[in-house]
């Protein structure tokens, strides 16, 4: 079964996300979690492998040493309170942002934890992998530094810094445009892509505000996420093409709720179905909803991780993650993945 789903059925597997911690941990070792200063860093690749169980980045100590260093607060990665279940906390800015990774539950083999910026309804996609997020923070450092030889950032990098950018690379380009530069040779952010679009409809040019809506939004860039099909959606409501603005925002919908960048009911409203899709994976939830998965040929255990991927698609709604954790655990529990189920579970 393929990664990302275009279907209901598919949603689970293709997005629920992390691999949690549904048995209870004796006290002894959620202390060994608990990350209050830089020299804490270890526990985060601890907690990745004994928790999340799945691979550490190679770099994930030089991002945290970088976010550190330009004043953001490490996290311990079990702070998780509050947050969407299937993330691993990293630090948290001065403005409250938090930075974080994101644990696919059922991701192929080898695809790397995205980095992503917490939010109420979800996550935001901030790069594909830590050593991309690495290297985007140097270059933007140079370029935006007004201090001539600033070199705490690329101090904090070390060796991992000059794998990815050696100092200079962006004067040299001759790139004058940093968001330019950014697509050119580090990679795809949605951030950046939005902005571009945006001057493209400031400068009056509606076409190339369609073109880069519509390459935002091919699948294979940012696979798992929704947002793409989101700010497409809004670029083409804009010039004024409804319907298929309409369509753009119900195949977003298809994708995790907690990936849309926004509320739900922003994306509905062009959607144009209101609560429609809240009362249809409501209904999908109860037992006569499963029944008829099951008639209809669906294998258990795909009916119970949709059940899951719904449960979080409800949960995202509001930003209510912990009315249903024990629910969306079980569900990982009953469907064979109980590392994921204990990582949705752990808290400090």
């Amino acid at each position: 079964m393929g990664f990302i789903g275009s279907v209901w059925s598919l949603k689970v597997m293709a997005f629920s996300s992390p691999r949690a911690s549904s048995l209870l941990l004796g006290h002894g070792r959620c202390a060994r979690f608990l990350c209050s200063s830089s020299s804490s860093f270890p526990d985060h690749i601890s907690f990745i492998k004994e928790v999340a169980v799945t691979r550490p980045p190679q770099h994930l100590s030089q991002l945290l040493k970088i976010l550190n260093t330009r004043g953001e607060s490490i996290l311990s990665p079990g702070a998780k309170q509050g947050l969407i279940p299937l993330v691993i906390p990293l630090a948290k800015s001065s403005s409250g942002a938090i930075t974080a990774l994101l644990r696919w539950p059922t991701a192929p083999a080898g695809m790397e934890m995205p980095v992503v910026e917490v939010r109420k309804h979800g996550v935001w996609f901030l790069a594909k992998n830590v050593d991309q997020f690495i290297h985007r923070i140097l270059v933007e450092e140079e370029a935006n530094s007004r201090q001539k030889g600033s070199d705490e950032l690329f101090h904090a990098a070390s060796d991992a810094g000059k794998k990815f950018y050696q100092k200079g690379d962006f004067s040299k380009s001759k790139i004058t445009d940093l968001d330019v530069y950014l697509l050119r040779k580090v990679g795809l952010f949605p951030d950046v892509l939005e902005r571009k679009v945006i001057q493209h409809f400031e400068k009056g040019d509606h076409v190339s505000a369609l073109v880069t809506g519509e390459f935002y939004a091919r699948k294979e860039h940012f696979p798992g996420f929704a947002r793409p099909f989101v700010f497409n959606a809004e670029v083409l409501l804009k010039v004024g093409r409804n319907p298929e603005a309409k369509d753009a925002a119900r195949g977003a919908l298809k994708s995790p709720w907690w990936t849309l960048g926004c509320n739900y009911h922003e994306v509905a409203c062009i959607a144009e179905w209101e609560d429609e899709q809240i009362e249809y994976i409501t209904e999908k939830l109860t037992e006569e909803g499963k029944q008829e998965d099951l008639n209809k040929g669906k294998p258990p255990v795909q009916i119970t991780l949709d059940e899951a991927a719904f449960l979080l698609d409800l949960a995202s709604v509001e930003g209510t993650w912990e009315d249903s954790l024990e629910q969306i655990a079980e569900c990982y529990k009953k469907a064979g993945l109980h590392d994921i189920a204990r990582f949705v579970q752990y808290r400090d």
